[in-house]
């Protein structure tokens, strides 16, 4: 696509975003609605059920705070802490003692699968016994190199592969409704995919099945593509076909694309991104966006737009004008991981179509932010810009990290289900009214 249709498109769904405003902002409760310096998130602020609108104007200057370096030293889970929902939700502990825990998708018969990467593992998770934990685990697959995207295909109520992101390939195995353990060794579909850097590879497939989407962060923070040619097919996402053949550059410019997943409403790939470091405590906003084919989204020579990154000042003047906005910025340094889709009818309707996001947590900023689940409202498969803190409480008082999110999806009794590789758990967010 020419930088003057990408130019048009990105008008075009400029205007359709406008005129959703009236029907979005039925689902943010004003009342809780923080936006300019106030919507950025840092623990001390975190409470599930505030809504925050960060945007473009918002931004401060380039390095108009330090970089700090304050990484998290996971804790025990204290013996008063427990994940906080909005009022009518409860938090209940489907499971624990995994190893490393990431991405987690639901089967089309119900089964949960769930890639713990430092293991090597995909585990399946099946059903909900009266004690609330699973009622069948089983390894469906071991010896994978750290394994993250998991896809079913073809897409529908019957499967017949499983696919698997591990971080140098794509690989598949047969897969029949029901299976707790893979009948035969991985296949590679896509070979040599980069290493290094950025290690999660996630996948989807498109509705109809005739694309299948991969993709793949940065090497680096910062280093640039036209000098550093390790970076070459990074920060992008990847089209392929289902077979494995590669087709083109989806997107580019999107320096961890961690989570990817198709909105249901509209068929458009969406992605969760982490941005760059290094700039300050509130540069660059990490993102969740649909996904613009053929867009650029600025990594590393600009971001939000036509704010040019310092550390490559004067480069690609040709690129302004062409660069896309996401479509909901959250707090910078949140590390944004794995996105679903609200399809279920447990949850109050107004969250029917909704978007949940894992924010992993923050390492270089001064005090923390992430270590909790967003919702991002959405009409009619539209964003506005506001997200919601929605599931809190991961971050001690005094600072400690007990729990990062990295997964969510939707289980069939209509329960969101998230994954936590801090405390090795899986966390059951369900309603139960006010």
């Amino acid at each position: 696509m020419s930088l003057m249709r990408r130019t048009i498109a990105c008008a075009c769904c400029a205007l359709a975003g406008t005129l959703m405003v009236r029907a979005a902002a039925d689902k943010v409760d004003k009342s809780h609605l923080l936006s300019g310096q106030a919507a950025f998130v840092d623990y001390r602020t975190m409470k599930a059920g505030t809504f925050r609108k960060i945007t473009v104007a918002d931004l401060p200057q380039p390095y108009a705070t330090e970089s700090a370096r304050n990484s998290a030293r996971i804790v025990p889970r204290p013996q008063d802490a427990w994940p906080q929902a909005p009022a009518g939700f409860k938090v209940d502990l489907y499971a624990d003692h995994l190893e490393g825990p990431r991405a987690i998708r639901a089967a089309p018969n119900g089964d949960m699968f769930v890639a713990e990467t430092r293991a090597g593992n995909v585990k399946v998770f099946r059903g909900r016994g009266a004690d609330g934990k699973p009622e069948q685990v089983s390894v469906f697959a071991s010896g994978l190199r750290q394994p993250y995207g998991i896809a079913f295909f073809p897409p529908g109520d019957n499967p017949q592969w499983v696919y698997i992101g591990n971080t140098n390939a794509i690989v598949r195995m047969p897969y029949h409704s029901g299976d707790l353990k893979a009948s035969a060794a991985p296949t590679t579909i896509v070979p040599e995919l980069p290493t290094g850097g950025h290690s999660t590879r996630d996948l989807v497939f498109s509705r109809d099945g005739k694309r299948m989407w991969v993709a793949v962060g940065s090497l680096t923070n910062v280093d640039d593509p036209d000098q550093n040619k390790n970076e070459f097919h990074r920060a992008n996402i990847l089209e392929y076909t289902p077979d494995g053949q590669f087709v083109k550059i989806y997107a580019s410019g999107i320096r961890n694309p961690a989570g990817v997943g198709v909105n249901p409403t509209t068929g458009e790939l969406w992605c969760s991104t982490n941005e760059r470091d290094a700039l300050g405590d509130n540069l660059v906003p990490d993102y969740v966006t649909h996904v613009q084919e053929g867009g650029f989204y600025g990594w590393p020579w600009y971001y939000m737009g036509d704010h040019q990154d310092p550390r490559h000042a004067g480069k690609h003047p040709e690129l302004k004008g062409n660069i896309l906005v996401p479509d909901v910025l959250v707090s910078p340094h949140n590390a944004s991981l794995g996105l679903t889709f609200y399809t279920a009818r447990q949850f109050p309707e107004e969250y029917r179509g909704d978007l949940f996001a894992a924010e992993h947590g923050s390492w270089n900023r001064a005090y923390r932010t992430g270590y909790e689940v967003v919702r991002v409202p959405l009409q009619n498969g539209r964003a506005t810009g506001e997200f919601e803190d929605f599931l809190t409480g991961f971050v001690a008082a005094d600072g400690q990290v007990w729990g990062r999110p990295v997964g969510v999806a939707v289980a069939t009794d209509g329960s969101l289900l998230v994954t936590d590789d801090g405390s090795s758990s899986i966390w059951r967010v369900s309603y139960v009214g006010k």
